[in-house]
Formats: structure tokens, sequence, C-alpha cells
């Protein structure tokens, strides 16, 4: 047997082939192109194994193969690499569009007993359970991730990344009745 060759991945390229999924419509392929790269990537490269693996499970779930998203997912938490959403936020989305409740819940407790996760990492949560009716913990998870961030000076980039989550909580708190509270208000500055 010959010798696996290492590959160095550049944000332009996972661009190229997210793009290529959703012109073409050939999620899966490119899940599986992905984890290939995943397979081959040398420690240097721009974009990391993790991530390469939490972007496989990404197609897998526009492929709707919640089970294979899931591998992907657990393969970049094994991994422990860097990845721009958290792969146990991710996972739990995925878990929850296979009625795994509990599995789900247990890869959020983790997420909130490790290092506060980034900003896209909250969004994902609040979304994924908004989505699947848990209104309250949708609703604290946004909360959770508005604060933490408020307190930073942030760039213009995490600013429009905090305008979506307190967007995203304000739906949040209608749907609940909850009255405007002084986070909301935020959206009114911004």
């Amino acid at each position: 047997m010959g010798a696996m060759r290492l590959t160095h991945v550049t944000t332009a390229e996972l661009d190229r082939l997210e793009f290529h999924a959703v012109r073409s419509g050939e999620h899966e392929g490119v899940a599986a192109e992905l984890l290939d790269l995943a397979n081959r990537v040398d420690a240097g490269s721009e974009i990391s194994r993790a991530e390469l693996f939490v972007r496989a499970g990404e197609q897998w779930e526009m492929a709707q193969e919640f089970e294979r998203a899931c591998a992907a997912y657990q393969r970049a938490i094994d991994d422990g690499g860097p990845t721009v959403i958290d792969a146990h936020a991710l996972s739990a989305g995925a878990l929850l569009q296979l009625n795994e409740v509990e599995r789900a819940y247990t890869h959020l407790r983790r997420l909130e007993s490790e290092d506060p996760p980034g900003l896209q990492t909250y969004i994902h949560v609040a979304e994924a359970l908004y989505a699947h009716d848990d209104l309250e913990g949708a609703e604290r998870w946004a909360t959770r991730g508005a604060r933490r961030f408020l307190r930073m000076d942030p760039s213009p980039y995490v600013h429009d990344l905090l305008s979506e989550l307190l967007r995203i909580r304000f739906r949040i708190r209608v749907d609940l009745g909850l009255d405007e509270d002084a986070l909301d208000r935020r959206l009114d500055a911004q």
C-alpha cells in the first residue's frame, strides 16, 4: 500500500466545494469529498481537520442524512480541533432531527460545562431549540450568548452576529409572551 498523500485545504477551496453543493444539490458527494479531505489534511492546513468534519456533517444534514451528520460531528468532537460552530451544538441539532432528545441534551449539557462557546454556537443552539419547540431553552441560550458578547468590544463581524442573536432572542421572547427587556431594547439602538 502506498502512503496517503497529505493535503492543505484553504478557505477558498472550502468555499468552492460548498458553493458547488448549493448550486448542484450534490450534498452527499460534497460531504464524502469533505470527509476524504479531513482524513488527508496536513497539520498546517488553513482549515482544520475538525472543521472539515463539521462541514461534511452540515452537508449530510442538507441531504437529510442525520445519522451520517452525527457521525461526522462525532469525528470532529473526537479530533478536538478548532471549529467555527462547536461540534457538540451541531450534533445536538442533528440528534433533535432524529428525535434523539436525551442524547441531544447530553451534548448541550457538555457544551455548557466547558469553556463558553463562540457566538455562532449560541446562535445555532438557540435556533435548533426554537425549531424543536424548546422555547425556554432557546431563550436561555440566546440570553446567555447575548450577555456574554455584549460585554466585549465587538468587531463589525461580531456586531452583526450579535444583532442576529438578539433578533432570534426577541422572536423567541415574543412567542413566549414575555415583556420587552433591556436586551430587547438593544435592537432598537442598533
